[in-house]
């Protein structure tokens, strides 16, 4: 089985694998809590930034990262 996006393609827009970690994580969080809040018309959350036929937030945080879609934001 191949994961598309390579994951060497995700891990160049990043320092290293820990930074990748988070930041997927973090993305993941915020696009699945955004598919939850669909029907309350809150509109809190950004949507996913990339089409994508992935139904896990997991991969398309990750098609979002490879397609620069998502910046660190290191606080600084």
């Amino acid at each position: 089985m191949m994961i598309e996006p390579a994951i060497e393609t995700v891990l160049e827009r990043t320092e290293n694998r820990f930074a990748l970690v988070v930041l997927a994580a973090r993305r993941a969080r915020q696009i699945n809590a955004y598919f939850h809040q669909l029907g309350d018309g809150l509109g809190s959350y950004v949507p996913p930034q990339v089409h994508s036929l992935s139904r896990k937030p997991l991969s398309i945080a990750f098609e979002e990262i490879a397609a620069d879609k998502v910046i660190i934001d290191r606080g600084e």
